[in-house]
This record gives structure tokens, C-alpha cells and sequence, in this order.
């Protein structure tokens, strides 16, 4: 056996031993000692193995799953440019803690030091972006090095528990196997099937400052919406989620959460003393405003080492909340409640005198439309700040946003990995620059895996969410269009097509639930709108909500 190949074999059986039953493997040339042992493994049943042409794609099909299975995936790909492609990916996936290993093949260092083809620096190319990086020796045929690579392979494994981690493998020919399964020591792993090293679980942290009846939970972490309602309840402190009342459990929950948040009025008698935010906080700036009040204390519920500190204030980061203590405020909770009756009844009734369709009135419609035990994902731009404003509640529906560095690119392929994991039914709603930034998620080998997903993409000819920003204000209507607006005129339909996938175009509401009835597979519903009126309704139904509360 030659030894490109005794190392690969046994790195991706440690990689199983260390729970990994997913790979998404990039296909190239240098890497080939991985994709045989992959592809051995997966024929083996060991494990599930995903191709995946674009290595950008295959970088945020692995997030998908790993962040939605909340367990390691392993990305493979070739060297050179190949291994920078993966770097948004691994951005998002440092910033929400999302556990991949990340292992590119790379030249051994001769070929580095004549520059060969295909070859960058890759020793640390994510920077700080990962939890932790290796660069392995060249494999040699000498005794101990079994012991060397199951070892790195377990570290890698428990960092990642904490999100990326890269191993660099620098492969010398030959690449391929030879046929011998001769080796100077046995290559095999703990008797027991077990990791290699088994690293002892960290122990959590819980707050300790919680002190105040007057209260707020900020679901910021779609992954902690069930500990965080369940929390909030037994304390007695009303619950908002930057997701609003969708993907929230428990009585204490407010579905209106968002918009109260931007209600001066409101908050003049009802700001919390005390605010615990799990996760990290990132969409809307009502929250950051919060925050940034001095007479709210901020704790956060985050279990890294890098947490987000809103307006540089954060008093208390623990890995858990701990039990609900001290006294409770029963007036404090029903008074945000009945605000949040009052706003959800506004709102829902301003909706239905706009026409169809709009963001928000998409994003209830197709919440509502779920069915149970099913999963939505957002994309990163309005989609996501749609849903939160959407006067829908669904607490028996998951939830997943890219949130970490929350880019719009990837999230075709992430949606992709999240169905893939996903026991149920997995729709997406995305904006159409989101979608056409990663249509190469459409691309499936005849082989691979087909998951559950529709995509659902507002199509509104490009970026609507500036027309919600300073850049969207009239005086700068000069330059929009054409450096903010960036329509595109691009007919996806014949996108689709190109790639197999079923499209389904949708002009009229009530036709909705029925394109969002899926038989199976992946399929895109496009609905098209016009972002000529965005600003001016999104300012109808602030105003709305604020006379609610004026004087």
C-alpha cells in the first residue's frame, strides 16, 4: 500500500469512529487518496457521501447539514484555488459555531517550493475563521505515524464541536491506489470501534446575574428556540425571537416581538431591566438599540470562546441560562402580550389591504402553509427580516438562517444540506440575488441524493433590501438603480430547466398553497413583485404599528 493511500484510509475511518457520518467531497486530483477512501466508506455503509462540482457549494451544502444536524460534517476538496472557494463557508461556519472539518489536499512541500501548478500557500488560509488547523507530515512508510493521524483526526473532531476546524494534508504520489494492502504496522483503530482519543466534555457554564422580574429572552440562536421559550416561561419574562412567532414554543413567546421593539412609546414603560440573548444577535437594529440602552443589562447565552458583544456592554456570557430564579412579575408579561395581540391584529389587517404580493405577506402565507414538522430556511437578506415582521405563529416548524456572517451566497446549497438532514419537509424563501448567487446548488449529479426541498424565491429583479436602507432614501435615487438595484432580467425559469429542476411560476395568491404542495425532490417557486412600493409599505405598516401606542 502506498502511503497516500494508508493515510487517507485511515483518516476517514477515524473521522467515523469521531461520529462524522456525512462528506461532502469536492472532486479533483490531488485529493483522490480521500474521494477512494470516501467513496470505500460509503459503499461500505460507514457513511453518507454528498459530490458536489462547485466547492463553494459543497462548502455551505456541508454547513447546512452540520448546522441543522448539530453534528460534524467533513468537506473535501483538491489544492489550490479549489480550497479558497471554501472560505465563505467556513466564515459562516466560525461566526455561528457550526461544527465541520474542513480537509484539503495539498502539494507536498517540494512542489511548493517550485511553485508547482495548482499550488497556493494554504497553511492557515482561514485565518482566524477556524477553531483549529493542522498541517499533517507527508505520509511516509515507517511504523507510527497510524497512531499520529488518528490522533489529529480526534483533536480535530472535539475543536470542532466548537465550529470549523481545517486539516491540511499535503498527498506525494502515487495518488491512487495500488492494490497491495501490505503496511509496515497494522493500520486500525481502537478495538472497541471507538475515537482514537475521546476528549472530555466541557463543563457549561450557567448565568449567574439573572436578578430582575422585568425581563427579556432574545432568541438570536434558531438552534436554542426551545430552551430559550421554555426558560423564559418558567421566569416569566416574554420571549422574541429575530424569527418572530415563527419556529417559537411556549406561552411566554411574542410573535409581534420585532416591531414592538421599534415602538418609542411602548418601550418608555415596558424597557427590561434585563435582557438574555441567546446566541447572536444580528438582523434588526431595534435590538441593537436595546442593547445599547443604559438601563438594560445585557447577559448572553453563548457557548464560544468569541461571542458577540452588542454595543461593547455584554455584563455575563455563560454556556447556559441556568434555572429560572428569583421572583416573578405577572403584570410584566400579560402587559407584553396584550402589545403583542394588539400589534399582530394591526398588522394582519393592514396586510390584507395591500396588494399581493408583498415580502411580509409572503412570508406569513408561506409560513402558514407548513406543515407540521416541517423546516424553513432563510435567506439572509429580507427573507429573513420578513418572516420576524409576518403576524404568523408556528411553534411546531424549525428554523434556519446563515446568521454568523449572514451572506446571501451559499444559502441554495445550504437550504440543500438542511434538507438532506432533515426528517420532513424542508422549504426555503429566499430573495432572487440570493438564489442566482448559488445556482450552482441546482447542480446534481444523477447519483447523488435528491433532497426534499422547494425553493421558494421572491423575485422582485434585485436587491430590495437597499430600498430599506439610507441608499433606498430619495436623494439618492440617481445612483440606485443601477449600483444598489442591480436588476438582472435574468428569466428563471430557463435557469431551471437548464438543470432539471421543476419550476413553478406563481401570480396569484390563492394559487400559493398548492405550488407549495410538494411531491418529493427539489423545486423552485418563484413569485414575482415589483420593488418600486417596498419602502413605502414597509413606512405604512411602521406607522400603523406606532399610532397603536401614540398619545
Amino acid at each position: 500500500m502506498n502511503p497516500s493511500t494508508a493515510q487517507a484510509e485511515v483518516m476517514v475511518d477515524e473521522l467515523v469512529r469521531n461520529g462524522v457520518c456525512d462528506v461532502v467531497l469536492a472532486p479533483g486530483s490531488r485529493n483522490a487518496p480521500l474521494s477512494f477512501a470516501v467513496h470505500a466508506a460509503a459503499e461500505e455503509g460507514r457513511l453518507r457521501l454528498h459530490v458536489r462540482i462547485d466547492e463553494r457549494s459543497a462548502g455551505f451544502l456541508a454547513l447546512g447539514m452540520a448546522a441543522c444536524s448539530r453534528r460534524p460534517v467533513a468537506v473535501m476538496c483538491t489544492s489550490g484555488t479549489a480550497v479558497a472557494n471554501l472560505h465563505p463557508a467556513v466564515a459562516e461556519a466560525w461566526q455561528a459555531g457550526v461544527p465541520m472539518v474542513v480537509l484539503t489536499a495539498d502539494r507536498p512541500p517540494e512542489m511548493r517550493a517550485a511553485n508547482a501548478n495548482q499550488t497556493i500557500d494554504q497553511h492557515g488560509l482561514f485565518g482566524t475563521a477556524v477553531c483549529a488547523f493542522h498541517e499533517f507530515a507527508v505520509a511516509e512508510r515507517r511504523p507510527g505515524l497510524n497512531a499520529y493521524w488518528r490522533t489529529e483526526v480526534s483533536r480535530a473532531c472535539a475543536a470542532a464541536s466548537r465550529g470549523p476546524v481545517h486539516l491540511d494534508v499535503p498527498f506525494r504520489e502515487p495518488l491512487v491506489p495500488d492494490g497491495e494492502p501490505d503496511w509496515c504496522e497494522p493500520l486500525v483503530g481502537r478495538a472497541d470501534g471507538g475515537p482514537w482519543t475521546v476528549a472530555a466534555a466541557r463543563a457549561g457554564s450557567a448565568l449567574t446575574r439573572v436578578r430582575s422580574p422585568r425581563g427579556l429572552v432574545l432568541v438570536a440562536d434558531d438552534r436554542r428556540a426551545e430552551e430559550a421559550g421554555a426558560w423564559g416561561e418558567r421566569l416569566g419574562w416574554p420571549v422574541l425571537s429575530e424569527t418572530g412567532g415563527v419556529g417559537q414554543a411556549g406561552g411566554a413567546a411574542i410573535t409581534s416581538g420585532m416591531w414592538l421593539l421599534g415602538v418609542d412609546d411602548f418601550l418608555a414603560d415596558h424597557r427590561p431591566d434585563q435582557v438574555v440573548c441567546f446566541g447572536r444577535p444580528t438582523v434588526f437594529r431595534a435590538v441593537q438599540n436595546l442593547f445599547g440602552h443604559p438601563d438594560t443589562e445585557v447577559l448572553l447565552v453563548h457557548d464560544g470562546e468569541h461571542w458577540p458583544a452588542p454595543r461593547h456592554d455584554v455584563v455575563e456570557v455563560a454556556a447556559h441560562p441556568g434555572p429560572p430564579s428569583g421572583a416573578t412579575d405577572s403584570e410584566w408579561l400579560a402587559a407584553w402580550q396584550q402589545a403583542d395581540r394588539k400589534v399582530t391584529d394591526v398588522v394582519r389587517a393592514e396586510l390584507e389591504m395591500l396588494p399581493w404580493p408583498t415580502g411580509v405577506l409572503l412570508a406569513r402565507d408561506v409560513a402558514a402553509a407548513l406543515p407540521p414538522g416541517a423546516q424553513l430556511v432563510l435567506g439572509s437578506s429580507n427573507p429573513a427580516r420578513d418572516v420576524a415582521l409576518a403576524p404568523v405563529r408556528r411553534s411546531d416548524v424549525t428554523v434556519h438562517r446563515n446568521r454568523g456572517a449572514a451572506g446571501i451566497d451559499g444559502m441554495v446549497s445550504t437550504a440543500a444540506g438542511a434538507a438532506l438532514v432533515h426528517e420532513g419537509r424542508t422549504v426555503a424563501l429566499v430573495g432572487d440575488l440570493t438564489f442566482l448567487h448559488d445556482s450552482n446548488g441546482l447542480l446534481l449529479g444523477p447519483q447523488e441524493q435528491r433532497p426534499d426541498l422547494t425553493l421558494v424565491v421572491f423575485n422582485d429583479d434585485g436587491g430590495g433590501i437597499f430600498s430599506l436602507l439610507e441608499q433606498g432614501e430619495p436623494q439618492h435615487a440617481a445612483s440606485f438603480e443601477r449600483v444598489f438595484g442591480t436588476a438582472h432580467g435574468v428569466d428563471l425559469s430557463h435557469l431551471c430547466a437548464a438543470h432539471g429542476i421543476e419550476h413553478v411560476r406563481v401570480t396569484d395568491r390563492a394559487a400559493l398553497p398548492t405550488a407549495l404542495r410538494s411531491s418529493g425532490g427539489l423545486r423552485v417557486v418563484e413569485v414575482i413583485a415589483d420593488r418600486a412600493d417596498l419602502r413605502s409599505v414597509h413606512e405604512r405598516l411602521r406607522a400603523t404599528v406606532t399610532a397603536t401606542f401614540g398619545t
